[in-house]
């Protein structure tokens, strides 16, 4: 523990397990008080069970363990209205905000999946990073960050995730990740004057429930009448160019804390990959031939 985060205040949406959790529970390892947000219900076209409100009273336990405040709201990143409430009412308990980290996101995976978990993900994983960072801004004062988890999704050309046999849920992750890119390289250039930083962290194959699910193992092997986790690991691994089949929650999150601290104070609309390499093969170098 060094302290990067002492004095500061962070949001963290989607914080109630996997990637989420992992981000609060650094951050106040490093000194920050924590507004620990989720939904903690099940969504519409998602086929992998969603956290509750018991999984968000274990991070504020976790995060109570470093002897850091901690605020949590159940709230769904999709009411704007309700966001910005309670986000505002956090802010004046703790008393200020220094970091958001617009983390929430779903992914619905496989042909059964409705059409509706297109529009779904899209709202929640590109709306609802719009309708955090909203919420957040009029809090934000000159020198606060924000970090946005994308995908390596996002660094993969055309739409990656549009097939039959991944579904139209996957086809909106692909689609809002992209987008969430687009936004922090428009948004950095428009805060920038403000002394306002935003960029994107884009993780690889997480090992996480969103990942560890049926689903994807059925996606991952299709050979396979009924995968398991061990089928599945292996092909998870096929996409890192660095020989790791998953990668630990922590290791994003230790990306989302130099984005956060004030060691990243001259880095904004970054896209930062910490996916094992899997996208290098898709991206230009761009150093002359």
């Amino acid at each position: 523990m060094t302290d990067r985060m002492k004095g500061k205040v962070a949001l963290v949406t989607g914080a109630a397990r996997g990637q989420g959790r992992s981000h609060a529970v650094r951050l106040a390892q490093e000194g920050a008080d924590i507004i620990a947000l989720d939904i903690c219900a099940p969504v519409p076209g998602v086929n992998y069970a969603m956290p509750d409100p018991d999984d968000l009273a274990e991070t504020a336990r976790q995060i109570g363990a470093f002897d850091r405040r901690v605020v949590t709201i159940v709230a769904d990143v999709r009411d704007r209205e309700v966001l910005s409430t309670a986000v505002a009412s956090a802010v004046a308990e703790l008393g200020h905000l220094d970091v958001v980290v617009a983390n929430a996101g779903i992914s619905p995976i496989g042909p059964q999946t409705p059409f509706t978990a297109y529009f779904e993900t899209v709202e929640i994983n590109l709306g609802g990073v719009v309708n955090t960072i909203h919420a957040a801004y009029e809090h934000l004062s000159a020198g606060g960050s924000i970090v946005c988890t994308g995908s390596m999704a996002a660094l993969l050309p055309g739409n990656s995730m549009a097939s039959p046999k991944a579904g139209a849920g996957a086809a909106g992750y692909s689609y809002a990740k992209r987008a969430v890119a687009r936004l922090v390289h428009d948004l950095a250039i428009m805060l920038a004057p403000q002394s306002i930083r935003i960029n994107a962290v884009h993780p690889g194959n997480i090992d996480t429930p969103m990942l560890q699910n049926q689903e994807m193992y059925r996606l991952f092997r299709p050979d396979l009448e009924n995968p398991g986790a061990d089928d599945a690991q292996a092909a998870f691994g096929s996409m890192h160019l660095l020989p790791v089949n998953t990668l630990d929650p922590n290791d994003i999150s230790e990306a989302v804390l130099f984005l956060a601290s004030d060691s990243a104070r001259y880095i904004t609309g970054s896209q930062l990959a910490v996916d094992a390499g899997a996208t290098l093969p898709t991206r230009d170098s761009g150093a002359p031939a």
